[in-house]
């Protein structure tokens, strides 16, 4: 790979890419680290009573953290262990909060979409997958199946032909894998040994057994990972056509995530070769006939998320984007995040915490956050520059973001990739991996002092 092979677009602002600058990935306005504990259990009960009562369609989240072992780049909260008498413990928590929060979301709003993830939903076997599943439908109103959205996250190398078609007969229709890299050097050197050809093989199972989707997890910027060999990794992904591929960018922070310090920092990609990374995934992707979506997803123009985002409807939370109106979400589970009723709400993040406040009788609420109008419009307006590339101010008081457009215009002054004036803004297609940069400057909770930027990962 040539020196110019390795050049960034350069459409992109030099100066910007070379600060290596760290931000929120926006799931969220704000972003889960501006809650706090004055936010309780009473805060908590009011606003699911409030959401219910407000008859809007609900999203179910349920949180399993178990993993079989450590994969070093991973930054999700997790618990490594295989002790089955651990995991039905946790199970049977889990049934514990479900019917606490059930009895506070009524009258029950209908479910259109439940996903399960981790750690690693598939630690649970297909008859404890079962046991869940059926407690949720008891004790909430799902929509019929041909509505209803049920999703799954999966680690391949606990998976087989047979748990793929079990799990569909269970009512699951979508299926996510965790591929990252399919090179066994970069395998080796981030603890997540797995076959391409096992992979493949429950691709395949998962297209004969009638998952209406069938998504790819991608990590660019991981240790060992250069372009000869991230280009093996999307012949892969292309052979294989999955109809989604989100491809994320690898967070380096070892002083949050303990297990990050076995990756040696000299083995990470260079800020250069991030974005070439990037680029290259953007350009076959698109070649293969995928379209971009937002900041890091792609699809086939048949999907559902490709439709969402054609026609204006596409959503973001706490698992990426979404295909569904914007639904309340209800989070279970250890460090499950919720919002309902104009409110933000966190479970307790650890497994001991969760399940002493579960088995006890107490909402496991440990804390949140409730919205402001100001938040609201922020939010809508973040949201938006995420999913669209774009936002409209034409509804708004002339000059109500008036410093922001200031700020944006510092940010591109040759108008090379972002255009901005009093009726909104628009970032061009070599833009799209600055959408965070520019959602940032709508961010009215970034640069306090108790959320030091090192809590962020780099935004390019």
């Amino acid at each position: 790979m040539t020196t110019a092979e390795l050049t960034p677009s350069a459409a992109l602002p030099a100066d910007l890419l070379a600060r290596e600058m760290r931000g929120p990935r926006y799931t969220s306005y704000p972003t889960a680290l501006a809650f706090d504990t004055h936010f309780g259990v009473a805060d908590w009960c009011r606003a699911a009573r409030d959401s219910a009562r407000g008859g809007r369609s609900l999203s179910l989240y349920v949180h399993i953290p178990f993993c079989a072992s450590n994969c070093f780049y991973c930054g999700c909260k997790r618990v490594i262990s295989r002790s089955r008498t651990r995991i039905r413990g946790y199970l049977e928590s889990l049934l514990h909060e479900i019917e606490m929060q059930s009895r506070l979301m009524q009258p029950s709003p209908e479910v259109l979409q439940l996903h399960l993830g981790g750690g690693t939903p598939n630690s649970l076997s297909t008859g404890e997958l079962a046991v869940l599943l059926e407690a949720l439908r008891s004790h909430f109103r799902f929509a019929p199946e041909a509505r209803l959205e049920c999703s799954m996250e999966v680690d391949p190398r606990l998976a087989t032909s047979a748990d793929i078609d079990a799990w569909r007969e269970l009512g699951f229709n979508r299926l996510s894998f965790g591929v990252q890299d399919v090179d066994a050097v970069v395998q080796t050197a981030i603890n997540r040994r797995q076959s391409s050809l096992h992979l493949a093989e429950l691709t395949a199972a998962a297209r004969q057994a009638g998952f209406s989707s069938l998504n790819y997890d991608l990590v660019y910027g991981l240790p060992m990972q250069s372009p000869a060999r991230f280009e093996a990794t999307l012949d892969f992904v292309l052979a294989q056509r999955p109809d989604r591929v989100a491809a994320y960018h690898y967070a380096h922070l070892p002083s949050r995530f303990p297990a990050q310090r076995a990756i040696d920092e000299q083995c990470l990609p260079n800020q250069t070769q991030r974005q070439w990374l990037r680029e290259r995934i953007h350009r076959r992707l698109c070649q293969a006939g995928y379209v971009a979506i937002g900041l890091d997803h792609y699809a086939l123009p048949g999907d559902e998320l490709a439709r969402a985002f054609a026609a204006g409807r596409l959503h973001r939370n706490f698992q990426g984007y979404s295909t569904l109106p914007d639904c309340e979400l209800l989070g279970l589970g250890a460090s499950a995040i919720s919002r309902l009723g104009g409110c933000y709400a966190q479970n307790e993040a650890t497994e001991q915490g969760y399940r002493l406040a579960v088995d006890t009788g107490h909402y496991p609420v440990a804390r949140g956050y409730r919205l402001t109008d100001e938040d609201r419009l922020r939010a809508a307006v973040i949201e938006s520059i995420m999913c669209r590339g774009e936002a409209d101010f034409s509804e708004l008081p002339s000059g109500r973001f008036a410093p922001e457009l200031e700020r944006l215009r510092a940010l591109d002054p040759a108008h090379t990739w972002l255009e901005c004036g009093p009726w909104g803004l628009r970032v061009s297609e070599a833009g799209r991996s600055l959408l965070r940069v520019v959602a940032m400057v709508f961010d009215a909770h970034l640069g306090r002092a108790e959320v030091p930027a090192t809590r962020y990962s780099k935004l390019a």
